[in-house]
């Protein structure tokens, strides 16, 4: 009795992780399955429209929210950071800590982040009802891979538009902390440039466009996987929806510290 009892405690207790495990094993399929895909994406019949339809979809359509917050983001850096180093009287040293603390994390981040609940939850949710409607298998039964013709141009798109998403967000960012500490805190604009010109490495910019590839194909495959394999009607399409945002922002920040560990490795 008791031994059946533990037994049923235990198998209840694994099952959580059986099922993670098993998910994950999928998610590798998958991705593996979408690399080998990819260079029979640049081969006839090309689909550039659909394409150029999804890097407006994810790119164009996310530049606003990413601005808006790299806006924000640069001026509560400057606030925040002016605080500390005045106490030190080095204020002069904002303008390269800035700079690198948005450009190598706080970019590729917070643009990943917004891009995930602009972008990846539209597109969970797109190919989901694609699912659940058989619009997916009405797409195969016309002799057109489904997985080439849907999920391809999302990642590739997804890949691309983030990188360019996160250089307009530093952009922006930057300019926002310069002109708040020069024009409301009274630092010195001279010596802010002038930290940046003189310790500014190409490294620091380098490492979070790096970052931006690997976190645009991570996301876009997540919420592409989720999304095509979508079941029980409108309730599965919410779950796929709510489980692509949560895993995709959980998976930015875990590789985002794989990612810097690997970076200070390498010195880079």
């Amino acid at each position: 009795m008791i031994g059946t009892w533990l037994e049923n405690f235990f198998a209840l207790l694994g099952m959580p992780f059986v099922h993670l495990y098993r998910r994950l094993g999928d998610f590798g399929k998958f991705i593996e399955f979408q690399v080998g895909l990819m260079p029979l994406y640049f081969k006839p019949p090309y689909r550039i429209r659909e394409f150029f339809q999804q890097m407006d979809s994810i790119g164009v359509g996310t530049l606003g929210v990413v601005l808006l917050t790299a806006l924000f983001t640069g001026m509560v850096e400057a606030i925040q950071l002016y605080h500390g180093f005045h106490r030190f009287s080095a204020e002069n040293f904002m303008g390269y800590t800035i700079f690198v603390s948005i450009s190598r994390e706080l970019g590729p981040v917070f643009a990943a982040l917004m891009l995930i609940s602009r972008a990846i939850s539209a597109m969970a949710a797109e190919l989901g009802t694609m699912r659940v409607t058989e619009q997916i298998d009405a797409i195969e039964t016309l002799a057109v891979d489904s997985r080439k013709y849907l999920i391809i141009p999302r990642i590739i798109a997804t890949t691309i538009s983030l990188p360019l998403l996160v250089i307009a967000f530093d952009f922006v960012g930057n300019i926002s902390a310069y002109l708040i500490s020069s024009q409301a805190l009274d630092v010195n604009p001279i010596a802010y440039r002038n930290t940046i010109e003189q310790y500014l490495d190409f490294s620091d910019i380098g490492t979070g466009i790096i970052k931006a590839f690997v976190f645009g194909f991570l996301v876009s495959s997540i919420g592409s996987y989720l999304g095509y394999f979508a079941r029980g009607g409108a309730r599965g399409v919410g779950l796929a929806t709510t489980s692509a945002v949560v895993y995709s922002a959980v998976t930015i920040f875990a590789a985002n510290y794989f990612l810097s560990s690997l970076f200070l490795l390498l010195d880079w």
